[in-house]
């Protein structure tokens, strides 16, 4: 595969993963919008039957009624969550780094690896103090297993790119008919 391809494909699960946070982020400033969207959506669709069976409906109800007296009463609490997505934004705009140069700056994909491992330790300690439904948790758990996925996959890539460049460089070093090391290759 040549060189700008393996790049093309770095750069698009970069853009899968980055996109993924600033989604999460801009949510986070509207939330009592939001959850009373999927409430409305819950009540009014043909997913009602399923929500009140599976204690969704009343879970989002519970959410939707917590965050609106929180906000009526403690504004200012809404503030934590305001920098939680301001938060999501700032990682997402890190990985500007690896899009640029992925080999220089591979160190950011394990950081964002040890991040979505960090994300599973996390629901499930701190979902059971906060009354958190397990089947919740476990959802909480799947963001950091789904952003795994594109940071693997540049992961691997940027490996393989790695591979192949020591590989030309040895064959330059090593093999007399080539001669001296072409410094063209730092493009790599």
């Amino acid at each position: 595969m040549p060189q700008a391809e393996y790049l093309r494909r770095i750069r698009f699960w970069l853009a899968v993963f980055a996109s993924g946070l600033v989604l999460s982020g801009v949510t986070a400033f509207r939330l009592e919008r939001e959850t009373g969207w999927i409430v409305l959506l819950l009540r009014q669709s043909a997913l009602q039957a399923l929500a009140q069976s599976t204690g969704l409906l009343a879970w989002m109800e519970r959410v939707n009624e917590g965050i609106r007296a929180t906000n009526a009463h403690y504004p200012f609490l809404g503030y934590g969550t305001d920098w939680l997505a301001f938060a999501h934004i700032v990682i997402a705009l890190a990985f500007i780094g690896p899009y640029i140069h992925p080999l220089r700056n591979k160190w950011l994909i394990d950081f964002g690896l040890i991040a979505c491992g960090a994300v599973i330790p996390l629901a499930l300690i701190a979902g059971p103090i906060r009354e958190i439904p397990f089947v919740w948790r476990l959802i909480d758990c799947s963001f950091g297993v789904l952003g795994a996925m594109p940071l693997l996959r540049c992961k691997w890539l940027i490996a393989e790119v790695e591979y192949l460049y020591n590989r030309r460089i040895r064959s330059l070093l090593f093999d007399p008919a080539v001669g001296d090391f072409d410094p063209c290759y730092e493009k790599w």
